[in-house]
């Protein structure tokens, strides 16, 4: 059996998906890499197939009719064979080094009857536009390199959140959650992360970089333009998350804290936008949003409301939207994320 798999997803990524797949094969058979070619019409295909054929026993090329970024995950996951499970976007790549680090870790864990449900590594935004690295760490959050649970959690920072660069899941825990993310939507990432949290009961982070995540091509869906524009998707999948659980009945202290603060997060992006894009239309929206959450889960809302962004959204007005957008300006200079 494989050790991990890496589910690439691709569409139309002739241009740039080498450099991730590339970084890939220092993992040998110990790595099962899967790529989803989701309906290209470029070459895509014919790369993937090419790679399958000059690396049989790593590689395995799967084609299907055009469903989104979610139901290429859940192809790969319907068809992985790894104890372990991650996801690399076909513009990103792995830093090989850390990739030895953390698959030793994993064969060794393995080898020893230790597996953990969920591990963690550091990401790095490489921004293009501003030639700007940014690594997102999780050191004071997580113990390092041991195996923990969520009772060992120290404080997150903002920018510690966990995010589909940077978790590696056990295959079952995925499967046990019946995760299946929706087709035809962007930004389902976050569904990823979120849904699986309670079944997960053991961890463990190494805190090495080895998820690059590229950012700044006009064309991506982070894009704050594209963001905007396709702001109703966003607004759909934060409504899934809000369905998911309830976290306040979630037993956990700890585990509930992160996750009500993943859902700040979500419901800080989705207000942040519709209040840069200021039409009518958006702001209609963000109190829709918001009387989404309130009518869905009451105490939920309460406790949202008694965060940062909870108090900046009852200053009414313009001033309560100056100092939103600023705080999120703030944030894209610090992190040189969008």
């Amino acid at each position: 059996m494989k050790v991990l798999t890496v589910v690439v997803p691709c569409y139309n990524s002739a241009v740039y998906m080498d450099r991730a797949i590339e970084s890939l094969l220092i993992g040998d058979e110990d790595l099962e890499i899967l790529i989803v070619d989701d309906g290209s019409s470029d070459n895509t295909s014919a790369i993937a197939d090419e790679y399958e054929k000059k690396y049989p026993n790593i590689i395995h090329a799967i084609h299907k009719e055009n469903g989104g970024h979610g139901d290429a995950v859940n192809t790969g996951l319907k068809y992985s064979k790894g104890i372990y499970f991650k996801v690399l976007d076909s513009d990103d790549w792995f830093d090989k080094n850390s990739l030895k680090k953390i698959l030793n870790i994993l064969k060794s864990m393995i080898n020893n009857f230790e597996q953990v449900d969920m591990l963690i590594a550091n990401y790095v935004y490489e921004n293009v536009n501003i030639h700007k690295s940014k690594s997102i760490n999780y050191k004071g959050a997580m113990p390092e390199e041991k195996i923990f649970t969520w009772d060992d959690l120290g404080h997150f920072k903002n920018s510690q959140n966990i995010l589909m660069h940077s978790v590696i899941y056990r295959t079952e825990i995925l499967r046990e959650c019946n995760l299946e993310l929706p087709k035809h939507t962007f930004y389902v990432d976050n569904i990823f992360v979120y849904k699986p949290l309670p079944y997960v009961k053991t961890m463990y982070y190494t805190n090495v970089d080895l998820y690059r995540y590229f950012i700044g091509r006009e064309d991506q869906s982070v894009n704050e333009k594209i963001m905007i524009e396709r702001i109703d998707q966003q607004i759909k999948v934060t409504k899934i998350i809000i369905d998911c659980y309830n976290p306040m009945l979630i037993k956990c202290k700890k585990l509930r804290k992160y996750m009500i603060k993943y859902l700040v997060m979500m419901m800080t992006i989705s207000t942040v936008l519709l209040l840069k894009d200021n039409t009518q239309e958006s702001l209609n929206k963000k109190e829709e949003l918001w009387c989404y959450l309130n009518s869905k889960n009451r105490s939920l809302y309460e406790e949202i409301n008694k965060s940062f962004l909870g108090l900046l959204m009852q200053i009414k007005g313009l001033l309560g939207r100056d100092i939103i957008l600023l705080g999120y300006s703030l944030s894209r200079k610090v992190f040189g994320f969008n």
